[in-house]
């Protein structure tokens, strides 16, 4: 049962939610909880007269007293733990307080202690938020989504928690990722929460800790493979679909081989995308984009070395793909600019344990008969480096300090402003330091990281680096892509809305090498974002057909205020 609705006032024009639940009810539904900022009138009408202590409260009061708690957390872990808890009591508030303090609270609501707090679910878990479709409800789909009890649900964060980012398989301890997901999707995007639906498919885990944890709560057995999990996958879809027909489902933490598997499969049944893929490749594109402004130079330019093909790395080779495509390069012309390094060195097209999403970017054997290499079966980093004369190195391995000093130097001889993406979280895992960047190429080196650091200050003057987040891209994506009314999202879509990031650094952050703009307002570039995704829709004959000023208008007014609105009962 739907337990509320919004309205308009058909006199006085005025927005109130009609809610068909009364009293102790009311105030354990977290999307309908005002606690202490009832009003008056509210509480007698509501049935919450006597249940609230006198004081009527603000939202920017609970903030104040909510920010006092979470000071008072000894750590990241219980911070984690106390936002969780008024998430589950107070959405509106949980919001307020997430955008107050956002640039503070999000390592603690996602990475990475989110990932802490998976790997510890199981035992810290104090009230179930989602869905978990399992093997043995998944035929009753449809009775589960009708259960829901938001008026509309129009995104979908689902994982099946096989990659729970560097952590691996958590099983279905791993929701705190599309829970977390969701907040950002909220907070950066401006989606109402209402409306926004984070989905665990446990189809079991394969790590031996869980399976052996007597308090781990998800299926205690070893993953569904093979056919059984397509089949299990295609229900799914299908319930969605049924269910949630104009709903976005947003494809997070699967497993390499699942990821690109369903990608391929359902981007243009569903409306849907895979940030791990496609999100990371976008940002990094728009960091691109920056470069060569900066380098006064174009894609075709340049030579890009992108070491670690999984779904991140692939991502960010399909991105370049598609920008060196737009500048009029052959296919044959592209993968002479772009050489992917995976665990078995260089992509060569006669290797045989190439993966699919490989083979586009695998060098013919005979573009490399000159090049001079120790093992013709094995090609290392330092020699694609020094043979392909390598001006951009992307690194997405989790590998410290893999660019070391002399492959960074080596970069630096082939171009004036060399660029760096050490893409890998956390710091620890970083595949280069801004720090030796800077002093290996005498503050001339262009970097993006995957963490954030602070500027270096030495002989050669500051340097910043950019983090490389895709909280800038796909809160945008998703938020226009629904405001469009698109079917599916396409590549060009991504591309809008990388060209339309890179657009919102400023030339005073170029001068500085900044390679993308301050997350200070994020909500804006996610409006921004949103708008260049919904004009590529409509240009491309996918998305609703309005005037710019139309699509904006209704992108700002489809960004939720977070305000409280009146209440008034009826019955349901």
């Amino acid at each position: 049962m739907k337990l509320f609705s919004q309205k308009i006032d058909n006199l006085t024009n005025e927005e109130f939610v009609e809610v068909y639940i009364k009293g102790p009810h009311l105030m354990n539904n977290a999307l309908l909880n005002k606690g202490a900022a009832f009003t008056a009138s509210e509480r007698i009408e509501l049935g919450l007269d006597g249940l609230i202590r006198d004081k009527v409260l603000t939202i920017d009061d609970q903030v104040t007293r909510s920010y006092d708690m979470f000071l008072r957390k000894s750590d990241d872990l219980e911070k984690y733990i106390f936002l969780q808890s008024v998430l589950n009591r107070n959405e509106t508030l949980f919001y307020n307080l997430l955008k107050a303090h956002l640039k503070e609270m999000l390592p603690i609501v996602y990475t990475p202690t989110v990932g802490q707090a998976c790997m510890l679910m199981s035992h810290i878990l104090r009230k179930f938020r989602g869905i978990y479709i399992t093997e043995e409800n998944i035929d009753r789909i449809d009775q589960i989504f009708q259960n829901v009890e938001s008026p509309e649900i129009f995104l979908i964060v689902v994982t099946d928690g096989e990659r729970i980012l560097g952590l691996g398989d958590l099983g279905s301890d791993g929701m705190g990722i599309p829970v977390g997901k969701v907040n950002l999707y909220v907070s950066a995007g401006g989606l109402n929460p209402s409306g926004c639906l984070p989905i665990t498919l446990d189809v079991g885990t394969n790590c031996e800790r869980l399976l052996n944890d007597p308090l781990y709560l998800g299926v205690h057995k070893h993953r569904l493979r093979g056919q059984e999990y397509e089949e299990f996958i295609e229900k799914f879809v299908l319930g969605v679909k049924r269910n949630f027909p104009n709903a976005l489902l947003q494809w997070e933490d699967f497993g390499k081989q699942n990821a690109f598997m369903l990608l391929e499969r359902y981007q243009k049944r569903i409306l849907s995308f895979n940030d791990d893929i496609q999100g990371t490749g976008a940002v990094v594109l728009a960091a691109l984009y920056s470069a060569m402004k900066i380098k006064h130079s174009h894609f075709k330019d340049e030579k890009f070395v992108v070491v670690g093909v999984g779904q991140a790395g692939s991502g960010v080779c399909f991105n370049i793909y598609n920008a060196l495509k737009e500048e009029g390069l052959t296919d044959d012309e592209i993968r002479q600019r772009i050489f992917a390094i995976d665990v078995n060195g260089l992509l060569i097209d006669t290797q045989t344990n190439l993966e699919p999403q490989m083979m586009q970017f695998a060098q013919k054997r005979s573009d490399l008969i000159n090049w001079k290499v120790a093992d013709k079966n094995n090609i290392n980093l330092k020699e694609v480096v020094e043979n392909a004369k390598a001006t951009v190195l992307i690194g997405a391995t989790a590998q410290p300090n893999l660019f070391s000093d002399e492959i960074i130097q080596m970069v630096a001889q082939n171009t004036e402003r060399p660029v760096f993406f050490a893409l890998s979280n956390p710091t620890s895992q970083s595949e280069c330091t801004p720090e030796s960047v800077y002093n290996n190429t005498k503050g001339k080196g262009l970097i993006a990281t995957g963490s954030p650091f602070e500027p270096i200050v030495g002989e050669y003057g500051t340097s910043y680096s950019s983090q490389s987040n895709n909280m800038y891209i796909f809160p945008g994506i998703g938020l226009g892509a629904l405001v469009a009314k698109a079917p599916y999202i396409t590549y060009k879509m991504f591309l809008a809305a990388s060209k339309r990031l890179s657009e919102l650094v400023t030339d005073e952050e170029l001068s500085l090498g900044k390679l993308l703009p301050e997350m200070e307002d994020i909500r804006a570039i996610s409006a921004q974002i949103a708008i260049a995704v919904a004009k590529e829709a409509r240009d491309s004959k996918l998305g609703r057909i309005d005037s710019d000023e139309n699509l904006t208008k209704s992108i700002k007014n489809a960004q939720w205020d977070g305000i409280y609105r009146q209440y008034r009962f009826a019955k349901p």
